[in-house]
């Protein structure tokens, strides 16, 4: 089946919304939401929980989520770039968390892929609460692409490590 042509903000949006959001549990169960997607770009957002928090006597939002989804928006960052569907995986994911976020407020993630080779997609993101130079959070990663029918890590060390 063709991929649909996504040529208005909205269409773009609807369509990441369910492939990166919707049909990815653990995306949904946190209720990311698409902001924007545009060529090596994208922007997601994560409201404020209860469940969601880290620490009950601060109400700040655990690292974790925020995490998620800086992983998530990176991705798909990527996948706005690839000239056909193809699988890819996190290969390494770095973040320097600058600040708490403040409790109640919802965290916006902004990602770029800004380069994109055969094999390999490096992004760059932050997460802030309205303001990008003043973020909670920084994030560096790199994306193995065309990971279908490759083995895993695992699967290579037993195959490495058999007598």
């Amino acid at each position: 089946m063709a991929t649909p042509p996504l040529t208005t903000p909205a269409e773009r949006v609807a369509f990441f919304q369910q492939f990166f959001s919707d049909n990815i549990p653990h995306n949904k169960a946190l209720g990311l939401k698409v902001v924007a997607v545009a060529r090596g770009l994208a922007s997601m957002r994560l409201d404020w929980r209860e469940d969601l928090v880290g620490n009950p006597e601060t109400g700040v939002l655990a690292g974790g989520p925020i995490t998620a989804m800086l992983d998530s928006c990176c991705g798909m960052a990527v996948a706005t770039l690839l000239k056909e569907p193809q699988p890819f995986a996190t290969l390494d994911l770095r973040i320097d968390y600058a600040k708490p976020a403040i409790p109640r407020q919802p965290v916006i993630a902004e990602a770029e892929c800004y380069r994109i080779t055969r094999s390999v997609a490096f992004t760059r993101a932050f997460a802030h609460q309205g303001d990008p130079k003043d973020p909670v959070a920084a994030a560096a990663g790199t994306f193995m692409l065309g990971t279908k029918g490759q083995s895993t890590h695992a699967e290579a060390i037993a195959r490495i490590s058999k007598p």
